[in-house]
């Protein structure tokens, strides 16, 4: 019982922290619903980004490919691989999940460090990439909660529970604590990362607008990938590890 009110504490304390606010923000209105405009803007200019991509390099397939072909078929290569390594053998029908979340979390931080959002003025607040928020962050760990649990449960049914028992039942509330705890990790680190790269950015660009940013940046560009590559890591991940025997 103790593992469980832990659990429920960790989730309500996630939903807190996502009310938190620094600075003003814009919001949007409909019925009694408040939606954050700034993340959803960004949001749907890097699904945006994604779609007209994939389109525009699948519309017309070679059997000798292009260059932009090559690129999406060497991208789709890593993320199997990636699964694979992860996930095992049944890695095929979680694919198109990590490939998204990788893809959405990469183009996010990219859009963060290469699109001059700032530029575009709005009623309050202002525009940063979909990951400096710590909404989107959350709701991606979250996704990332519900996919393995999913996995588990898909494969072994209520015998899945088994594992928090394992190898002693005395580590029960133990392992139910780690499992709820995973959303927490994944969107602390994605988020404070992304917001510590363009805080720096911002300082150094106020102090020294001329030179030093630039190195600054290109390493932004370096972590940002990273960053994107370890949520999608530890993602399929959990995934596998849901979906192995433990004996």
């Amino acid at each position: 019982m103790n593992g469980i009110s832990c659990s429920i504490k960790t989730y309500n304390q996630l939903y807190e922290i996502s009310g938190v606010e620094v600075g003003q923000h814009l919001y949007w209105q409909i019925g009694g619903l408040q939606i954050h405009a700034q993340v959803l803007i960004t949001s749907w200019v890097v699904m945006a980004i994604l779609l007209v991509s994939v389109i525009i390099t699948v519309r017309n397939l070679q059997i000798i490919p292009t260059d932009g072909q090559n690129f999406f078929e060497y991208i789709l290569e890593f993320i199997r691989d990636l699964s694979k390594t992860q996930i095992g053998e049944e890695y095929r029908t979680w694919v198109p999940f990590i490939g998204t979340m990788f893809l959405f979390i990469f183009v996010s931080n990219w859009s963060g460090a290469l699109l001059p959002w700032k530029i575009i003025k709005l009623p309050h607040g202002e525009l940063a990439a979909p990951t400096n928020d710590i909404n989107t962050t959350v709701a991606l760990a979250l996704l990332t909660s519900v996919a393995y649990f999913y996995a588990g449960l898909s494969k072994k049914g209520l015998a899945y529970f088994e594992k928090y028992i394992k190898p002693t039942p005395i580590l029960l509330p133990i392992n139910i604590l780690e499992d709820f705890t995973k959303p927490l990790s994944l969107s602390f680190r994605l988020f404070g990362n992304i917001l510590a790269d363009e805080l720096v950015v911002v300082v150094l660009v106020s102090l020294v607008p001329l030179v030093v940013p630039i190195p600054v940046m290109f390493l932004g560009l370096f972590t940002s990938g990273i960053q994107a590559l370890i949520f999608a890591t530890l993602a399929a991940a959990y995934i596998g590890e849901s979906m192995e025997d433990h004996h």
